[in-house]
């Protein structure tokens, strides 16, 4: 009997059909196909009605689970006796019938001797349940047979503990008695009719486990049952140590923890410092990341559980995604595909049904069925972004590659490239395949950084770059690029998420299918575009001494063709490439650059990032200075070196680069944060420098970030200076900037920036991005910033010393703070 909804187990049966639900990484019907295996019956009748392609999918003709399968298929709701009426041609000889969402070990082979031994037409088995008021109740005479049924009594009807189990073995002369004009129910139709003729119909006590898996206590209770070893069922795996069970190829790191009774499905990740506790379930391909704890918990296949998520008595379902920090409290249940935030918390029996989302940091208390804030936006900051083989696939990086090929003109050219690392490997490949598909060719630079795709995308229709991220080498980066080499705006994003959606594709014929080509100069032409308009002369007389960190990045393949043509003497370290995912044992230690650099006698040293967008710089004393200080030596050197230059930085950067640059008789030229917006006030004619969090933008370049450029505008600067780097360093004036976020519900975002803009001093307010207020003498200021993917608001403040920055940030956290928390 295996066309039950389980509409009690929602969200879990929402999109699977109830006898496909694991219990111990099986589905339960797959439990009893197991046990009817055990005890004879190798001819199987499957009566299917919801999602019934799913159960005809798993287990097809019964061959590789020892059975012959055939099915009837329910096209209307025909009541217990009525599907089982449906299969009557099936149905020839004497016959059990059983659940195939229950779990039970009960010896069915008794259960048929007992049968034939009686003489009986039917015999119902029955078990003592310990809460009878759930099941009917049968109430049988001394010598075994039925005397009558109670269905779904009160206590004040609870005449007998023994109750129907829905197991039968029926002799085909019952169909007489099974109507064949509408729904029909054994234990309200048929078997009453019985009794009334007659009839005698015997029942069978049976020992053994028996759980009907009505609702989703009995469903926690089952696994809790088969930890335990209640109930006799086939436990995939090994069992490592007392009752915890470990799948083939699972990877468990020695520092993680597995507390027993435990199951852990194949090809599992559970990282350091993970604790599995007591009670849980791991489905196949689940990861468990660092300081991750679960305990009572069942977590369904190919689920995600990052960093330090926690979960108490919870059911996870198929490939859901719980971020950094997640918390679920007991009974919480996740439908399939749910993706819940970071630091979000979910209360007690809270329910999410299937593919909704939690925002970070939300607390959810009551559960989310039809409401959700959809799924979050494809682009982020970052372009696509998600974990290598869990949020990004080559499946989305396929529909990803048509969705963006659909947005270009048939028979462009675009630009593809990737970092060293095996999983950018793979993805490029696919997204390549959706691109030609929709009639895009690709100019293929293999491994590249950024700068260079970027450059090679000007000249093309656009370009996309697939990386690891630099922070995570387990999250994955794809990026697109326009036809200047900027990052793509957002209504040309918006184009690729609505034909990623709703899978408008554009279908070419055989002949139209894209080409991929290999330039062979690209680096040449960037390498010449470097040196451009640069006084190589004054490079070479300077002869600088360098020290290049290449963090093992890209650069490692382009900038030696740079190096060769400005005459510098340049010490290596980090000089190829390696996945970042593998490459851990590596050493990549910032401190020894600077020790190089100042046992070398170097005048500098840079340290590149992995996409070769930003480069670190140390001075000879081997001071790796901070972001701030290096806007800062850019600023009064560019300005001094180019009188009247034109510098961009964003709104939330220190006002002391502005009085440095009028004092070397510059101006500062205020941007919007986001890189998008930098990049657009950068390459607007005329301005000389752009310098944000990305990196260096040198727009006779690129108008973007190029740690190459910056390495080529240091070397250029050096040239024109007649100290050392350290004493320009010295000569800068201490910063007093600080940050911090605070916690701001979506809905309040809005709120806050209004109340802000309407209770600030128009005199004193800035717009440029986010609201920004300098106090009345103009000593000190506050940038307040909503961000655009999280419940957060930024904020800078910056003061005339530490002891007022201080006293800002504390002034402008309570003032959002208050206004983010008001009804």
């Amino acid at each position: 009997m295996a066309g039950g909804e389980g509409s009690r187990l929602r969200p879990l049966t929402s999109n699977t059909p109830k006898p496909m639900l694991p219990v111990a990484n099986r589905p339960m019907m797959e439990h009893i196909v197991a046990l009817c295996r055990r005890h004879g019956f190798t001819d199987v009748v499957a009566t299917v009605a919801y999602l019934a392609d799913v159960i005809r999918t798993y287990f097809g003709d019964g061959g590789d689970f020892g059975v012959s399968m055939k099915y009837a298929v329910e096209d209307v709701p025909l009541g217990t006796a009525g599907s089982v009426g449906n299969a009557r041609a099936l149905l020839d000889e004497t016959f059990l019938v059983i659940s195939g969402d229950a779990l039970t070990d009960v010896d069915l082979g008794a259960v048929a001797d007992a049968h034939r031994r009686s003489g009986s037409m039917a015999t119902i088995v029955l078990y003592r349940a310990e809460n009878p008021l759930e099941f009917g109740i049968v109430i049988t005479r001394e010598d075994g047979t039925i005397e009558r049924f109670l269905e779904k009594p009160t206590w004040g009807q609870v005449f007998s503990d023994t109750v129907n189990t829905g197991i039968y073995v029926l002799e085909p002369e019952i169909f007489d008695f099974i109507t064949t004009d509408g729904p029909s129910d054994f234990s309200q139709d048929v078997f009453p009719a019985l009794l009334e003729k007659g009839i005698p119909i015997q029942g069978y006590v049976a020992d053994g486990y028996w759980e009907d898996v009505g609702n989703l206590e009995a469903f926690a209770k089952a696994h809790r049952d088969v930890l335990d070893g209640r109930v006799d069922v086939e436990m995939p795996g090994f069992e490592i140590a007392p009752r915890v069970w470990i799948g083939p190829d699972c990877e468990i790191h020695p520092d993680a923890t597995i507390d027993g009774p435990a199951l852990v499905g194949a090809h599992c990740n559970v990282a350091a410092g993970a604790h599995v506790r007591d009670h849980t379930v791991l489905g196949d391909n689940v990861v468990v990341r660092a300081d991750a704890s679960l305990q009572r918990s069942i977590v369904f296949s190919n689920a995600f559980c990052d960093r330090a998520t926690s979960l108490t008595g919870a059911i996870v379902g198929k490939g859901a995604d719980l971020r950094e920090g997640a918390r679920a409290d007991n009974d919480v249940v996740l439908g399939d595909g749910v993706t819940i935030g970071e630091r979000a918390t979910l209360s007690t029996a809270v329910k999410v049904y299937p593919f909704k989302s939690v925002e970070a940091g939300a607390v959810v208390n009551t559960s989310v069925v039809w409401e959700s804030r959809a799924t979050r936006n494809l682009f982020g900051r970052r372009g696509v972004t998600g974990l290598a083989n869990i949020d990004i696939t080559p499946q989305l990086a396929v529909r990803l590659g048509m969705a963006y090929g659909s947005s270009q003109t048939r028979g462009a050219l675009v630009t593809m490239s990737r970092d060293s690392s095996r999983a950018a490997r793979a993805l490029k490949r696919a997204f390549t395949a959706g691109l030609n598909a929709t009639g895009i060719s690709v100019d293929d630079l293999e491994i590249a950084p950024v700068p260079v795709t970027r450059f090679s995308a000007a000249q093309n229709a656009g370009g996309v770059t697939i990386r690891s991220s630099a922070s995570d080498p387990q999250q994955i980066e794809i990026r697109f690029f326009t036809s200047d080499g900027k990052n793509l705006p957002e209504q040309d994003q918006r184009k690729i998420e609505r034909n990623f959606a709703r899978e408008d594709f554009r279908r070419v014929l055989a002949e139209e299918i894209g080409d991929i080509y290999y330039p062979p100069r690209t680096w040449d032409f960037y390498a010449n575009a470097l040196v451009t308009n640069v006084d190589l002369d004054a490079i070479h007389r300077r002869a600088a001494k360098v020290v290049v960190d290449y963090g093992f990045g890209t650069s490692s393949v382009t900038l030696p063709s740079v190096l060769e043509r400005l005459g510098c003497d340049v010490l290596a370290i980090n000089p190829y490439t390696a996945d970042p995912a593998t490459r851990r044992h590596l050493r990549d230690d910032p401190e020894r650059l600077g020790e190089l650099v100042r046992t070398s006698g170097s005048d500098f040293g840079l340290r590149f990032d992995a996409d070769a967008e930003r480069a670190d710089l140390v001075d000879d004393r081997g001071r790796l200075l901070d972001w701030t200080t290096t806007t800062l030596l850019y600023v009064r050197q560019v300005c001094r070196a180019h009188p009247r230059s034109r510098i961009v930085l964003p709104v939330s950067e220190t006002e002391q680069a502005e009085r440095i640059a009028i004092a070397a008789g510059g101006t500062i030229e205020w941007a919007q944060t986001s890189s998008v917006g930098l990049m657009d006030a950068a390459d607007a004619p005329g301005v000389t420098l752009g310098i944000g969090a990305d990196g260096l933008i040198v727009p006779r370049v690129l108008p973007a970030p190029s740690a190459s450029a910056q390495f080529v505008l240091t070397l250029e600067l050096l040239a024109a200076l007649p100290e050392a780097l350290s004493a320009v360093v010295d000569g800068l004036p201490r910063v007093h900037l600080l940050r911090d976020s605070v916690p701001t519900p979506w809905e309040r975002k809005g709120t806050v920036m209004r109340t802000l803009v309407e209770e600030s001093d128009p005199e004193l307010t800035t717009l440029v991005d986010g609201v920004k207020v300098h106090t009345e003498d103009r000593s000190g200021w506050a940038l307040v910033l909503p961000d655009p993917e999280e419940p957060l608001c930024h904020l800078w403040v910056e003061g005339a010393d530490d002891a007022q920055a201080r006293g800002l940030l504390e002034q402008w956290r309570t003032r959002v703070a208050t206004i983010a928390a008001e009804d």
